[in-house]
């Protein structure tokens, strides 16, 4: 079991050859799918694995499996060690302290811990050390009409709980954050900022530092979705200053069922847990119990031990790769899709125009043809993409469209397959029967 052999990787921008090379790793991509080789363009949603990771969770299974936390022989001792070791190596990868990353099942579960966390605060648990976190009428919680479902519905439960207003930064046309606007909603009511560093529909990245400064300089907490981060860009949450982030591990390269939630270690100390029970407490008596510090008292019950040890084999791979790389690599497949796509008639992109800073993803709209219906022409191609509202209705209905299809790049995608999924695009409005209206201008580019 190794990571990608350093002596096939240079230190300047990743090559075409050296992305062939990296493609061999993830045994799916030699598939074909309706008679075509495989062409995976929605990593956006879930990312392919590489034998690395894949024997990195077959070893654990076949020579450590126990439990963690708890027994006192061998097997046990074994597990918890790696165990642990692939908290440090996930914390290492995104810039924090050991002691600052939680595992949990997902990115969308790390948030809801968060809100919960916070809903439980309000009520008064873990008084006095948790009451910074309490919330109540005249409260904010700010968040973006950009956001996934996972960190815009917490928000909303929250806020019903407690009495709290929710209140949204909107975004003008090309899908950025209206700052202005942002500066006049966070204020002295604020009291919790949640906020996407990368959009998942328009590949939009927020401006992160200006962000936490405006929350910081009002005494609010940060609350980041990296999910569309932490995957494709070096990412240093230390340095960034949000006070918690989530990010989850199928979107890099690792396994599903587990996540990671980063929270500053004075505030997930002070934090009354979410989910109670075994491995969290130190003392319980049948009236009350005891919570060990973080980040145990936030991991309850049995853990998802073997993926969190596939995830950290998989930050091992990204890191040998080099996440600079990873990002440039990928940036230049975002423009020359948006590029490609703006170009075809009938073709309206979502987000900004090309030349624009984006992440490396496309989400886009077929004049008289439905999403579903691009996405069924182009899997008969063999070319995989997502479509549907991509837990994103509100961004949608920003834009006058219900649902978009969305073409999502990695590192192992090329530029081939980006203009295979150009040309399958173009031959749509043909196929469907459908005569566009809109045309590219020169100028200016198409809008809704």
């Amino acid at each position: 079991m190794t990571v990608p052999d350093a002596s096939t990787l240079s230190d300047g921008p990743l090559t075409l050859a050296e992305v062939e090379r990296l493609r061999a790793d993830f045994p799916i991509l030699g598939e074909t799918v309706n008679g075509h080789p495989l062409s995976y363009l929605d990593s956006g949603a879930t990312a392919q694995r590489p034998t690395h990771v894949l024997e990195a969770e077959h070893d654990y299974l076949t020579r450590r499996n126990s439990a963690v936390h708890r027994g006192a022989h061998t097997l046990a001792a074994e597990a918890t060690e790696v165990f642990e070791n692939a908290r440090a190596r996930v914390a290492a990868f995104v810039g924090v302290r050991e002691n600052e990353i939680v595992w949990t099942s997902n990115a969308t579960e790390g948030i809801n811990l968060v809100a919960y966390a916070f809903s439980n605060a309000s009520l008064g648990r873990g008084a006095p050390a948790s009451s910074r976190f309490a919330l109540g009428e005249g409260d904010e919680i700010v968040t973006t009409e950009m956001e996934h479902h996972a960190n815009l519905i917490p928000w909303q439960e929250l806020a019903a709980r407690t009495g709290a207003t929710l209140r949204v930064i909107p975004i003008d046309d090309d899908g950025q954050l209206q700052m202005a606007a942002a500066e006049e909603i966070i204020g002295s009511r604020t009291r919790v900022l949640a906020f996407t560093h990368v959009s998942n529909v328009t590949g939009v990245i927020n401006p992160v530092e200006r962000l936490v400064a405006l929350a910081h300089a009002v005494g609010a907490l940060v609350v980041l979705d990296a999910c569309q981060s932490a995957p494709h860009r070096p990412l240093d949450l230390g340095a960034l200053g949000v006070d918690f982030a989530v990010f989850s591990g199928h979107k890099m390269l690792g396994p599903t069922g587990v996540g990671v939630l980063y929270g500053r270690a004075e505030l997930l100390d002070a934090m009354p847990p979410f989910l109670t029970g075994g491995s969290m407490i130190t003392t319980v008596t049948l009236e009350k119990a005891e919570y060990l510090p973080a980040p145990q008292r936030f991991e309850a019950g049995t853990q998802r031990v073997s993926q969190a040890i596939a995830l950290g084999a998989a930050v091992d791979y990204l890191s040998e790769v080099g996440m600079q790389r990873i990002h440039d690599w990928e940036a230049a497949l975002g423009q020359r899709l948006v590029s490609g796509l703006s170009a075809i008639p009938g073709i309206t992109v979502l987000g900004p125009p090309p030349g624009v800073e984006r992440a490396g993803l496309a989400s886009f709209v077929v004049e008289g043809v439905h999403a579903h219906d691009v996405g069924q022409y182009l899997d008969d191609l063999g070319i995989a993409v997502r479509v549907g509202h991509h837990c994103a209705q509100p961004l949608h209905r920003r834009f006058g469209v219900t649902a978009s299809t969305r073409a999502s790049a990695y590192l192992y995608n090329t530029p081939a397959e980006v203009d295979a999924f150009l040309e399958g695009v173009r031959e749509v409005t043909a196929f469907f029967g459908v005569v566009p209206t809109l045309y590219p201008q020169s100028s200016e580019r198409t809008s809704l």
